[in-house]
């Protein structure tokens, strides 16, 4: 035990004015107290430190601090009363303080090493609270104990602290567990004891300003405090690294968590004490229940640079990863180097990277395997098992870390399918949610399990479509020409093949041949007899070359070369087919990708719901109204924001294709048609098709004129209305384009559109009469 007094207030903490001195006196009425009450042996004790400190004269008054070591024997007293019998002095850190005061004057060795290095090393300490906030901390506790010892208030407040301080050694943080005991200070009040309201101070605790306003109610002059405070300190690192791995999983923030696994490296590392030993974590997710890439890294990564894309293929990474997950056992080697790689070749991959001793530890959630935990050493460095032994506390919370990556990873591809393939887009998902509610309501009260709808009222429709212009038309064009070369191609080869292998068989496909090449000059060409050729060409022709190149050596040469020219996809027999699907992609993924990166930006002003469709471009369906967002008013002004979206979007669309055109194989234009639908409509979830759709007979009409125009005639001219690098609105009334007309105005002032508008009547449309139109032309410049 040592005697010594040590201020550890440094700069750090603000001195409370109070009337406290050090006394015996609490604690010689506890001794009294547990002589009366204490049925076991341990009286017989209780009674021999009771007649010590009763035989010292003034032990009961107040004692200076400087003269508190007089009485040592007491002293030992109290430390032998408080501390548990088998509890070893050496490694207990157990002292006694002044009365509110951060001042020793007397504990263990262990404590003074613990607070002489603090008071030495500051600047190692690693603290997060400024002076002010440690004063508001202690005024706290401070109150709390007034409280709770005058007025019988008891406030909950932890007893113990955690400090934490850096560890010279290995760099790491260590916890540190201070638990102060004020059961041997007395609080009397000077004078009469002040009224309180609790009701008033119990809400003012709850904002957190209750300690000020019973600073100014209970000034501490007013109270005298007399006593010692025992002071226990523990080493909590293991328990608090741990904890904070816990924290971490519970806390985990979208976008930071690269920061939050350092921290559980981190942490990892000071329940080792050990800043030499490496970490890496490598999670197990699934698709389809079978296992992908985890790009998630956690520590070094050593473990993707392994088992990642970098040097397994997927197929390979599967098999390897199912055949662990099959049998997931431990590894330990304090040095791979020094294994049999016959035994373990995986290890090779390891020593390549540097890697002197290694764990693999597998992580199981539920039974389920989540991951591995490498713990590592480069060279010049080796832990052994006993390292090991100090990780088990940390398996399980780790793995559970693991788990909310893999639930994350899962609702992650959930959500690309919802916004990528289904109609369950989050500005509907509130209504879905709603009916799976009740859903799931009436079948946990066995109620009727009943169908119920999912719709939306008086929503706004709006359509567009960009079209790849006369794509009909150049399908059939490159198809007939790939097949005239390939039907070339074919006779050639039949020419060749009949030197060496004359039969009537031969004729005939050389016949054949031929009956096709005439048919393919003919003007009128249909599917039906493209299908015909195709498996003119593709079976029964095939066959035959097959069937001749196994009879014989001399025409297998030919028949190969043939063959070899003939399916290759990108080959000469595909060039045109092959030149305008490539053409075709580049409009459509630069297409889907704008609106992709604009849908986001439309539900920022109100929420709408927006559906693509795939043909020969690219159409879309658009529906806003006070319906899709209840709790957000709808106003005329967030439909005029879309309309103007919409013409704005066409002409950067019209834009962008025209951009393509140099690197495009085939050449290829588009159209762009809006169609304006001036009232609102109702639409419904059709469950069997997955997608919204119109409701009522009014409304489906909507839903026949978009799938009519899109070839429509200009009356006067008799030519398509839609046309490259111009922008069509079809509609009926003029009221119906009141609000397309400023805004085509806008954009024609800004230059986005040509000056010129034209307007024009369309011809009749599969009994659809009185089609008017819009038709301005883009600047491409």
């Amino acid at each position: 035990m040592k005697q010594v007094i040590l201020d550890l207030s440094g700069n750090k903490v603000q001195l409370l004015e109070a009337d406290a001195e050090l006394s015996f006196k609490p604690f010689i009425e506890y001794l009294r107290r547990r002589v009366k009450t204490e049925p076991t042996i341990k009286r017989s004790y209780y009674e021999l430190a009771l007649a010590a400190f009763e035989k010292e004269k003034g032990c009961e008054a107040d004692i200076s601090l400087e003269g508190i070591h007089r009485y040592e024997l007491l002293l030992e007293y109290m430390y032998a009363s408080l501390s548990p019998a088998q509890e070893d002095e050496k490694f207990v850190a157990w002292g006694l303080c002044f009365p509110l005061q951060p001042i020793t004057f007397y504990g263990t060795n262990s404590l003074y090493e613990l607070l002489e290095s603090k008071k030495e090393n500051p600047e190692e300490y690693f603290t997060a609270k400024t002076p002010e906030e440690f004063h508001k901390e202690r005024l706290r506790y401070v109150y709390a104990f007034i409280l709770q010892k005058l007025y019988n208030f008891h406030i909950p407040l932890p007893k113990e602290k955690y400090h934490s301080g850096i560890n010279k050694e290995t760099g790491l943080l260590s916890y540190y567990q201070v638990h102060v005991n004020t059961d041997f200070i007395e609080v009397k009040v000077k004078g009469k004891l002040p009224k309180l309201d609790f009701r008033q101070i119990h809400e003012h605790l709850g904002d957190g300003v209750g300690y000020e306003m019973l600073e100014s109610v209970l000034p501490l002059n007013l109270f005298q405090f007399r006593g010692i405070s025992v002071l226990s300190v523990h080493d909590v690192t293991a328990k608090q690294a741990v904890e904070n791995i816990n924290k971490i999983r519970l806390n985990r923030i979208s976008g930071e968590e690269e920061q939050g696994y350092q921290m559980v490296i981190q942490s990892l590392k000071t329940l080792l004490q050990n800043n030499r030993i490496e970490f890496d974590l490598f999670p197990f997710v699934r698709v389809n229940n079978k296992l992908v890439y985890g790009y998630e890294k956690g520590g070094t990564g050593i473990l993707f640079s392994v088992w990642g894309e970098k040097r397994l293929s997927p197929q390979a990474f599967q098999q390897l990863a199912q055949a662990y997950s099959s049998n997931p056992n431990s590894f330990f080697s304090p040095d791979i180097s020094k294994e049999d790689l016959k035994q373990f070749a995986f290890l090779t991959s390891f020593i390549e990277l540097g890697v002197r001793s290694m764990a693999l530890i597998p992580l199981f959630y539920n039974h389920t395997l989540v991951g591995v935990l490498a713990m590592h050493t480069y060279e010049g460095e080796l832990f052994n098992e006993s390292a090991l032994a100090l990780l088990e506390p940390s398996i399980q919370p780790v793995a559970q870390l693991l788990q909310v990556y893999i639930d994350e990873f899962n609702q992650e591809i959930e959500n690309i399918i919802k916004e990528k393939f289904t109609s369950i887009q989050p500005s509907v998902q509130w209504k879905f949610n709603e009916v799976a509610w009740h859903h799931l309501h009436n079948k946990k009260k066995h109620l009727p399990e009943r169908t119920e709808s999912i719709y939306f009222n008086e929503v706004y429709p709006l359509y567009g479509a960009i079209d790849i212009r006369n794509s009909t038309i150049e399908r059939n064009i490159a198809s007939k020409a790939d097949l005239e070369y390939h039907l070339n191609l074919l006779s050639e080869t039949l020419q060749s093949l009949k030197e060496n292998h004359n039969s009537s068989l031969m004729e005939e496909m050389i016949f054949n041949c031929k009956k096709w090449q005439g048919a393919l000059a003919q003007e009128h060409w249909n599917t039906t007899e493209e299908n015909n050729l195709n498996g003119f060409l593709k079976t029964e022709m095939v066959d035959y070359l097959t069937h001749l190149s196994q009879q014989d050596s001399r025409t297998k040469k030919v028949v190969d070369h043939y063959l070899g020219r003939a399916t290759k996809i990108d080959g000469e027999v595909q060039q045109n087919r092959y030149a305008l699907e490539v053409s075709m992609q580049m409009i459509n993924n630069a297409v889907n990708n704008y609106f992709e990166s604009e849908k986001e930006k439309l539900q920022q002003s109100y929420p709408c719901y927006f559906e693509k469709f795939r043909t020969d471009g690219v159409e879309y369906d658009i529906y806003i109204g006070q319906s899709i967002a209840p709790g957000k008013p709808f106003n005329h002004f967030h439909l005029k924001n879309l309309r103007l979206w919409q013409l704005s979007s066409m002409a950067a669309v019209a834009k962008l294709t025209h951009s393509l055109l140099p690197g495009m194989p085939k050449k290829l234009q588009t159209t762009q048609l809006v169609f304006v639908h001036n009232q609102t409509i109702d639409i419904s979830f059709r469950s069997d098709e997955r997608k919204f759709d119109v409701e009522g007979a009014y409304n489906i009409r909507y839903q026949m004129i978009k799938k009519r125009i899109d070839k429509v005639l200009v009356s006067e001219t008799g030519e398509r209305l839609t046309q490259p690098d111009k922008l069509a609105i079809i509609y009926f009334n003029k009221k119906d384009v009141e609000d397309y007309l400023p805004f085509i105005q806008y954009l024609q002032e800004t230059g986005i559109l040509l000056p010129e508008l034209e307007e024009l009547n369309l011809e009749e449309v599969q009994g659809l009469s009185g089609l008017k139109a819009l038709r301005v032309g883009i600047a491409q410049e």
